[in-house]
């Protein structure tokens, strides 16, 4: 019997609780570099920098870049700063392009982005750092707080004293609370990752690539979607605090801020679904990338494609692989062409936007669903979607799909969530086959099997509604609901006057009680005088009778 050797731990999903960074008897080893961009503020950076200087990590383990991104006149360095602090010039303006300047200079274990207004607290880098030292794959933000103390000339040993009372970063605060922490399965941890005061693991960057600089705002959040792809963990740590030297721009403009950042970020982010509501628009990055085998024959992968294309999910691009740059046609006798199936897929999908025509199978890595579906079997106009709502709720990394079963083996198809393979390799140990991952996939995010029928799957090709009949069947359903909302008013109306109605009569029956009840009160007087009258001549006729009995 082998013993497995074990890589890192494992995080499923983003519960990063499993880990436990020392708290006692921490010994650094890993190095950090602080990538510090600044655009003027003198007297701002010069508080930044000391309290840098005054971080209870290793200052032999930390670096410091400092990147003046064309500031008139130019930044220097302040006597009082860490011993390794070097300042490079970017004078292409952009705060991304600037971090990324100095990220091509960095040499760290990690990557601690920080603004050059944000001081940090003697404590904060060590917070991130002992959690970088539990696992290779996180991003680590601290808790930063805005405060409008008048700026001091010289750093203050007491921040809290001086820069209290100060408000919370309070869209974070929130987001951490709803969700316990980031752990309970929530959709988009990656907004966590923010630039004031974020650490990443450099690997993780390596994987993910530099700040998108062609982004006008949001390259913070760009950039932490790209690294959760990449297999990221994103922590939050209270204990790394910071003060951010007055409110940010997006405290004082959110809704001007909010309207430029999600223009851009919509085309690189597929997570924000409510930004992608319009049914026919293509995006730089598709939700989801179906591949599909294209030299199975042009009918069975016409089949497949066109239904993929016609399903409910538009926002979904399809990769039909083949060896379509060694095609040569026959023109002269096209139907004995030996490549004549392959031509025809060719030449059948060349201009369509949504679906790419390549050699080798090459996904997008910011792409988060991949479908590997097999040519020839058709999927329903809603089994995509129905496979992505079942991998979102219960936070799935791998979605099998069980077509056929017969002696020969299993057809299948595969929804796989690019993030959880991601982190499926970094945390795969020497034992495990890197060529096929779904048990570390389960580890880390959770594998479930369905059957193919049960989602709509199957091998009859039903013509798709097509956007003209969808248009008449959506205005017949719309008109037909006109309709039943006019007959539902039409009989509230009917119920009301027969409520009105039937509160006439109730009161009429109270009145007609009332009369019947006064009746019976007079029959009754009138009986009683009746028979009084009886008495009474009954009295008499007996004197009278006595009285001539007498006589």
């Amino acid at each position: 019997m082998t013993t497995r050797t074990a890589g890192p731990v494992r995080v499923r999903g983003n519960d990063y609780r499993i880990l436990e960074p020392l708290l006692d008897g921490f010994t650094p080893r890993l190095t950090v570099s602080v990538v510090v961009p600044a655009y003027g503020g003198q007297d701002k950076l010069d508080l930044v920098l000391a309290g840098l200087a005054g971080q209870t990590y290793p200052a032999e383990l930390t670096e410091v870049i400092v990147v003046d991104n064309g500031s008139t006149p130019p930044l220097r360095l302040p006597e009082v700063r860490p011993g390794r602090t070097r300042l490079i010039v970017c004078a292409e303006p952009g705060r991304a392009v600037a971090r990324n300047a100095g990220l091509a200079e960095a040499t760290g274990d990690v990557i601690h982005w920080l603004d050059s207004d944000v001081v940090l607290t003697p404590g904060a880098i060590e917070a991130h750092m002992r959690w970088h030292h539990a696992a290779p794959y996180l991003v680590v933000t601290g808790y930063i707080r805005f405060t409008e103390a008048e700026l001091p000339a010289e750093l203050p040993d007491d921040l809290e004293k001086h820069f209290e009372p100060a408000e919370p970063h309070a869209w974070i605060v929130d987001l951490v609370e709803r969700t316990d922490g980031l752990t309970d399965n929530p959709q988009r941890p990656f907004s966590l990752h923010v630039g004031g005061a974020t650490s990443v693991s450099a690997r993780l960057v390596e994987a993910a690539g530099p700040m998108d600089d062609d982004l006008i705002l949001g390259q913070d959040t760009e950039m932490g979607y790209r690294l959760g792809q990449a297999g990221a963990v994103f922590v939050p740590e209270p204990r790394a605090r910071a003060y951010h030297l007055g409110p940010t721009m997006r405290m004082r403009d959110k809704a001007p801020i909010d309207r430029v950042s999600h223009a851009f970020v919509a085309d690189r982010i597929p997570s924000y679904r409510w930004l992608r509501g319009h049914p026919g628009r293509q995006w730089k990055v598709p939700f989801v990338t179906a591949v599909v085998d294209g030299t199975a024959g042009y009918d069975a992968v016409r089949a497949t494609v066109d239904a993929l294309l016609a399903g409910t999910v538009p926002d979904l691009s399809v990769l039909v692989v083949g060896p379509w740059d060694t095609l040569e046609r026959d023109r002269r006798a096209p139907l004995k062409d030996p490549d004549l199936e392959l031509v025809l897929v060719h030449g059948h999908y060349l201009h369509e936007g949504r679906v790419r025509l390549a050699a080798t199978e090459s996904v997008d890595p910011a792409v988060p669903f991949v479908l590997r579906l097999p040519a020839g079997w058709v999927p329903g106009e809603d089994s995509v979607a129905r496979l992505l709502d079942l991998a979102r709720d219960e936070g799935l990394g791998l979605v099998d799909v069980l077509l056929a079963e017969s002696p020969e083996g299993v057809v299948t198809a595969r929804l796989e969530r690019v993030s959880a393979f991601a982190r499926a390799r970094i945390v795969a140990g020497p034992d495990d086959d890197l060529d096929d991952l779904d048990d570390v996939v389960d580890a880390v995010s959770g594998v479930s099997w369905v059957e193919g029928e049960s989602y709509g799957f199957g091998t009859e090709v039903t013509p798709p509604l097509g956007r003209r009949g969808a248009y008449r069947a959506r205005t017949e359903a719309q008109a037909e609901a006109a309709r039943l909302a006019k007959e539902a008013e039409r009989l509230r109306a009917q119920v009301a006057k027969w409520r009105e109605e039937a509160g006439r009569w109730r009161k009429s029956a109270v009145e007609l009680r009332r009369e019947v009840g006064t009746l019976r009160r007079q029959l009754a007087a009138a009986n009683r005088v009746q028979q009084s009258l009886r008495t009474v001549v009954s009295t008499t006729m007996r004197r009278a009778l006595r009285k001539r009995l007498r006589n």
